[in-house]
C-alpha cells in the first residue's frame, strides 16, 4: 500500500470515528438539555402555581407521560411498590394466604389459598372483612386492607368477618407467613388416560410444578396431555425455558433475544434432559396467552412437539429488563424482542408506527412473514400464534356478565353453601336453579344488553335527523320485544349462568382446585383437544399437514 493511500485511510476511519463521537457528544447534549429543561419547569412549578402541588405526584405524571410513549410495558417504579411488583415476578409475599375484593361496598374474601393462614384460621371465601387489628375497615379500599393484612411473618392479624347464616361477627387469629402461590393450582384427569395441567402464571419455580405434575399423571395412568395456558399473561423468561425443557430435549433452542445493546443479545436453550419427548401434547391458548405462555406455545409449535387448540394469542414478542433507579425506584424497560426456534418474533403491535389518533398499529396480514415450522409447516410472524386446532372459546351473555359483575352469583353461592353445609355435590338441580331464579326476580335485576343499546343509539339518531315519528311506533315494539326477552334470558342461558353458580359453590367447597374441576367438565376447548389427542390419526396429521 502506497504511503498515500495510508494517509487517504487512515483519514476516512479518523473522520468515521470523529462523526460518531461528535453523534454521540449531540446526543449527551440533547439529554442534558431537556433534564436540565424540565428541572427549571418543575421547580417555577411547585413555587408559582396557585395552588398546594405534592411534588411526588408531579413527577410520577410527567414520568408516566413520558413512558405512555413508548410501549405499556415500560413502567417507572415507585419505592414503595417495588415490594407488589416483587411479588409479581416472584409469586412470593408475607400476608395470611387470601385475596380480597370490593363489592358492594364491602371487602369479601374471593379466594382462600389452601394450607395458608387464613385457610388453617377458619376463613371462608364468601367471608365479609369488616375489623382488623381493632381497627374497622367499612370504608377502606381494598389496597388499605391488603396491606394492613400483610406484615412480617410471624406477626399475628385480629380479623372480624361477617358470614352468611351467622348472627354474630366471627373472630379469627391469624398468623402472618410466607406465602408461595402455585403456578400449577391444579392438575388432574380428564379422562382415563388424558391428563391436564393447568398453567397459571410463570414465577419462579413453574418449570418444576409442571414436571412434577406430569409426573404424577402418568404415574395414574395419563398417556396424552392438555397443558392449559388460556389466560395467562406469561412471567419469567427462564421459567418459559424450563416449561419448555420438560416436553424438549437437552441444549435446543427455546427463544433468542435481540435488542439496541449487543451484548445483551442472548440465546436461551433448554439445559437438562426433558421429562417425557413423546407424549401427545396438546396447549391450549386464547386471546389472553402472552409473552413467556406464548414462547411455551410457540415453541411447541416450531418443533412440531405438540398441537396448539383455542384462539390465537395475544402477540407480546417484548422482553423487560429491570434497572435500578435512585432513591429506591426501578423502572421496567423493553430492552429486546424474542425470536422463537422457526425465527419469527411474534410482536402483534407497533408501537413505533402510530396512527392518525396515536394508537399502535397491527402488523397488515400483507407484511407478514412466512417461516417454517422443523416439519415444514408454514407459520407467521407479526401476530401471535395461530392454533392449529381453532375452537371459539365461551362468549358471556350480557346477562350472564351483570350477574358475575354486580356479585349476583357471589351471594347466591354463599347463601347456597350455608343452607347446605357439608354437601360437596356442587351440581344445581333444576329445582334448585329455580330458587336461584325466584331470588333473582326479587333482587329486581337490572341491566342492558347489546340490542338495548344499540336502540338507544338508534333512537338517539333518528331524533338528530329528524327521523324518530316515522319509526317510533317500530321502535316501541322492538323495545316491548327486547322487554320479553329479557325476562326470559336467565333461562335461555341457563347451562351458562349455572355453570358460574356451581363453580362459584365448588370454589367454597374446595377452593381454587373445585373451582377449576368444574369449570373444565364441559369446556368445548378442552374437549375438542381430548377428541384429537385420543384419535392417533387425526393428532399427527395435523403436526405434518403442509
Amino acid at each position: 500500500m502506497s504511503k498515500k493511500k495510508y494517509i487517504i485511510g487512515s483519514l476516512i476511519i479518523i473522520s468515521v470515528l470523529l462523526t460518531a463521537l461528535i453523534q454521540v457528544e449531540d446526543r449527551y447534549f440533547l439529554i442534558a438539555k431537556n433534564i436540565d429543561t424540565f428541572a427549571s419547569l418543575f421547580r417555577e412549578v411547585d413555587k408559582f402555581y396557585v395552588d398546594e402541588t405534592d411534588p411526588e405526584e408531579l413527577l410520577n405524571v410527567a414520568v408516566d407521560g413520558m413512558l405512555e410513549s413508548l410501549d405499556p410495558y415500560t413502567n417507572y417504579i415507585p419505592q414503595k411498590e417495588v415490594e407488589s411488583f416483587r411479588t409479581t415476578t416472584t409469586g412470593e409475599y408475607a400476608g395470611i394466604g387470601a385475596q380480597i375484593s370490593s363489592l358492594d361496598s364491602g371487602i369479601y374474601i374471593s379466594m382462600l389459598y389452601e394450607g395458608f393462614a387464613a385457610h388453617r384460621a377458619g376463613l371462608k371465601v364468601g367471608d365479609r372483612i369488616v375489623k382488623i387489628n381493632e381497627e374497622l375497615v367499612k370504608n377502606a379500599t381494598v389496597e388499605k386492607i391488603s396491606n394492613l393484612l400483610k406484615g412480617r411473618p410471624r406477626t399475628g392479624a385480629e380479623i372480624k368477618a361477617l358470614r352468611v347464616g351467622n348472627k354474630d361477627t366471627l373472630s379469627f387469629t391469624v398468623q402472618r407467613e410466607k406465602i408461595k402461590v402455585n403456578n400449577v393450582p391444579y392438575y388432574g384427569m380428564v379422562d382415563d388416560h388424558v391428563g391436564y395441567i393447568y398453567l397459571e402464571d410463570f414465577t419462579s419455580g413453574a418449570g418444576k410444578e409442571v414436571e412434577e405434575a406430569l409426573k404424577n399423571l402418568k404415574s395414574i395412568g395419563a398417556k396424552s396431555l392438555i397443558l392449559d395456558l388460556r389466560n395467562n399473561p406469561g412471567g419469567l423468561l427462564s421459567e418459559a425455558v424450563n416449561v419448555t425443557n420438560v416436553f424438549i430435549p437437552k441444549n435446543k433452542l427455546v427463544v433468542e433475544t435481540k435488542g439496541k445493546i449487543e451484548e445483551w443479545n442472548r440465546k436461551y436453550k433448554t439445559l437438562n434432559n426433558s421429562i417425557d419427548e413423546d407424549i401427545p401434547l396438546a396447549v391450549l391458548i386464547n386471546g389472553e396467552s402472552a409473552s413467556a405462555s406464548e414462547i411455551v406455545a410457540g415453541v411447541i409449535q416450531d418443533y412440531d412437539r405438540g398441537i396448539l387448540v383455542g384462539g390465537q394469542t395475544f402477540g407480546k414478542g417484548l422482553v423487560q429488563t429491570t434497572r435500578p433507579l435512585s432513591y429506591g425506584g426501578q423502572v421496567k424497560i423493553t430492552t429486546a424482542k424474542y425470536y422463537i426456534p422457526s425465527g419469527r418474533c411474534i410482536q402483534a403491535l407497533d408501537y413505533v408506527h402510530r396512527d392518525e389518533n396515536g394508537e399502535a398499529v397491527k402488523t397488515p396480514d400483507s407484511l407478514k412473514l412466512e417461516f417454517r415450522t422443523r416439519a415444514g409447516r408454514i407459520v407467521y410472524d407479526g401476530g401471535g400464534l395461530k392454533p392449529d386446532v381453532k375452537v371459539k372459546g365461551d362468549t358471556y351473555s350480557a346477562i350472564t356478565i351483570e350477574l358475575i359483575s354486580e356479585a349476583f352469583i357471589f351471594h347466591y353461592a354463599n347463601k347456597y353453601v350455608s343452607q347446605n353445609t357439608g354437601k360437596q355435590d356442587y351440581i344445581l338441580s333444576e329445582e334448585e336453579y329455580t330458587k336461584f331464579r325466584e331470588w333473582i326476580d326479587n333482587m329486581k335485576l337490572q341491566y342492558s344488553t347489546n340490542v338495548e343499546d344499540e336502540l338507544n343509539e338508534l333512537i338517539a339518531n333518528s331524533k338528530n335527523e329528524k327521523y324518530f315519528n316515522d319509526i317510533k311506533s317500530d321502535i316501541q315494539k322492538l323495545k316491548s320485544d327486547v322487554g320479553l326477552n329479557k325476562n326470559r334470558d336467565i333461562i335461555i342461558h341457563k347451562n351458562q349462568i349455572k355453570k358460574e353458580l356451581e363453580k362459584e359453590i365448588a370454589l367454597r367447597n374446595e377452593l381454587g382446585k373445585g373451582a377449576i374441576k368444574r369449570a373444565i367438565v364441559d369446556d368445548q376447548v378442552i374437549l375438542t383437544a381430548k377428541s384429537r389427542l385420543q384419535n392417533p390419526d387425526k393428532y399427527n396429521y395435523t403436526l405434518t399437514k403442509k
